[in-house]
């Protein structure tokens, strides 16, 4: 049985992730003085009981984990597709490709198999995996952590890479979108990782309809910078109105 200081411990992790939407390990480890491996153990038992969702680096709300990434693949497949060909018309010959992980990126990838000559940096294991057998390209795995979920490295080395190139246009994903219009991610993390490439090259944020009302906990930084969002079919009227707001230019497929 918890004794009576966990017990008071897993109480306020409920109410954190019930108030924001997710936690990290190391946050709740410095909250409560005590080590990573104590929160680590007191995550696993909440999300025993149903409280909670293991995420990579810490916890959510349940249901605001992020799908893998086979099951996001089948999702509005067509449509991530026309986003993908779209996008394939942006990238110059010879040119370097910044490319995100996740499932519409996967389909950018799918349709990049009929380029030569490209250099292609990439989080995402899978999408390395199909460009590096295209014969001229050369490809650069961004190193990091691997998450299994999203079979892409994630954290601070993949943030401290992104800099190293010289990118022509960058793709980047987001997990959805806040009522500000700003993208949205499941951790911060990602947040933050994606938020760096967007500074990379001539970036464009790529998202299908599926997003549009997706409510992530965490805010992806720098759209002002990006240099417009690709997306299958526009979003409701409030959506579009706060782009149009903010200038941000909207490519429809």
């Amino acid at each position: 049985m918890p004794r009576p200081l966990a017990v008071r411990r897993h109480d306020e992790i409920v109410r954190r992730i019930r108030a924001v939407g997710s936690v990290s390990v190391g946050e709740l480890a410095e909250a409560f003085a005590v080590s990573h491996e104590t929160i680590r153990r007191d995550l696993k038992s909440l999300a025993d009981q149903g409280h909670l969702d293991i995420v990579h680096g810490g916890a959510a709300r349940r249901g605001v984990m992020e799908p893998a990434l086979s099951q996001r693949e089948a999702e509005n497949a067509e449509g991530k597709g026309a986003i993908a060909r779209a996008a394939v018309k942006l990238v110059p010959e010879n040119g370097t490709v910044l490319l995100d992980s996740g499932s519409t990126t996967h389909a950018i990838a799918l349709e990049l198999v009929s380029r030569q000559g490209l250099t292609i940096c990439t989080n995402s294991l899978t999408n390395a995996g199909v460009l590096s057998r295209v014969p001229g390209n050369r490809v650069y795995l961004l190193g990091g952590e691997v998450d299994g979920n999203d079979e892409a490295t994630i954290g601070i080395d993949v943030v401290n890479a992104v800099p190293n190139f010289r990118v022509d246009v960058a793709f980047v994903g987001a997990g959805g979108f806040a009522e500000d219009g700003d993208p949205t991610d499941y951790s911060r993390s990602a947040a933050e990782m994606r938020g760096k490439m967007l500074l990379a090259g001539k970036s464009y944020l790529v998202a299908d309809q599926r997003k549009f009302a997706r409510r992530t906990p965490f805010r992806i930084p720098n759209l002002k910078q990006a240099a417009g969002i690709i997306v299958d079919v526009l979003p409701d009227k409030p959506l579009q109105a706060a782009w149009s707001t903010r200038g941000v230019k909207v490519i429809t497929v």
